[in-house]
């Protein structure tokens, strides 16, 4: 699916999404990403779900967001609360979602101007 980005604000922006990739900036991806509204697109080190662990929400935390959208990949799925520890600890708000809703919402609060975080897992479907 192919989502319309505003060329001009110079946010990161989703703008395309499908089984086995994200595409970022017109630029696709076919691995887990960490995504901020404005700073660096980098690889996020998480081959599946069930790889989680809790040294990766606590890189999120070291990103210091403002809230943390975490997308599950194909299908929402919730991890284990002590991997979230960190998060709360922080007192970082998150939501967790499918990787395609995760998506939508990271443009919506990326057009509202807000400093979120997008931690994606990307998976075939």
């Amino acid at each position: 699916m192919k989502l319309q980005s505003d060329p001009h604000s110079g946010a990161n922006t989703i703008t395309g999404y499908g089984d086995g990739y994200v595409e970022i900036n017109q630029t696709p991806y076919a691995h887990a990403v960490l995504l901020s509204s404005d700073g660096a697109i980098s690889e996020w080190p998480v081959q599946s779900f069930e790889g989680l662990e809790a040294s990766h929400f606590a890189q999120m935390v070291d990103l210091k967001p403002e809230l943390i959208l975490i997308g599950t990949g194909n299908k929402q799925r919730f991890p284990k609360p002590e991997l979230l520890k960190s998060l709360i600890l922080a007192k970082i708000g998150f939501e967790i979602m499918d990787s395609q809703a995760a998506c939508r919402t990271y443009n919506i609060l990326v057009g509202e101007g807000r400093q979120v975080l997008l931690a994606l897992l990307v998976e075939p479907s």
